[in-house]
C-alpha cells in the first residue's frame, strides 16, 4: 500500500510587492541618498501581507529604514510606512511620494538678527 501524496504545488496566496511606479519613487530617493553618501545598500522582499524595501549604511548592519507597503491598512492609516531601525514608524500615509518626503533635508541657514 502506498501513501497518497499530493505532488501538486499548494495554492499560495499572492505576495505583496511594489509596482513599477512605486519602485521608481523609492529608487529615486535611494539614488539621491547614495549620491550623498548616506546609504550604500538595499534589500527588497515581498511577503504574504507586506512588501519591504530596506536601506543600509553598510551591508553588514541592520537596516537604517524600512519602507513598507501593507495593502490591508490602505483604508485605515495608509498602506505605506517608513520605519526606523528602532521600530518607530517615522511616517505613514496613503501616498507613497508623500511618505518618502520624510527623507528630504532642508538646508539650514543662519539668520542674522
Amino acid at each position: 500500500m502506498t501513501d497518497s501524496v499530493d505532488y501538486l504545488p499548494s495554492r499560495r496566496e499572492a505576495e505583496v510587492f511594489f509596482d513599477r511606479s512605486e519602485l521608481d519613487a523609492i529608487l529615486s530617493v535611494y539614488g539621491r541618498k547614495v549620491a550623498e553618501g548616506e546609504w550604500r545598500d538595499y534589500a527588497m522582499g515581498g511577503f504574504r501581507d507586506v512588501a519591504i524595501f530596506s536601506v543600509f549604511r553598510r551591508a553588514s548592519e541592520m537596516p537604517l529604514y524600512r519602507i513598507e507597503k501593507r495593502p490591508k491598512l490602505a483604508r485605515k492609516q495608509g498602506a505605506y510606512a517608513v520605519v526606523a531601525a528602532t521600530g518607530l514608524i517615522v511616517k505613514r500615509g496613503h501616498d507613497l511620494r508623500q511618505v518618502l518626503k520624510v527623507f528630504e533635508k532642508r538646508a539650514l541657514r543662519l539668520v542674522d538678527a
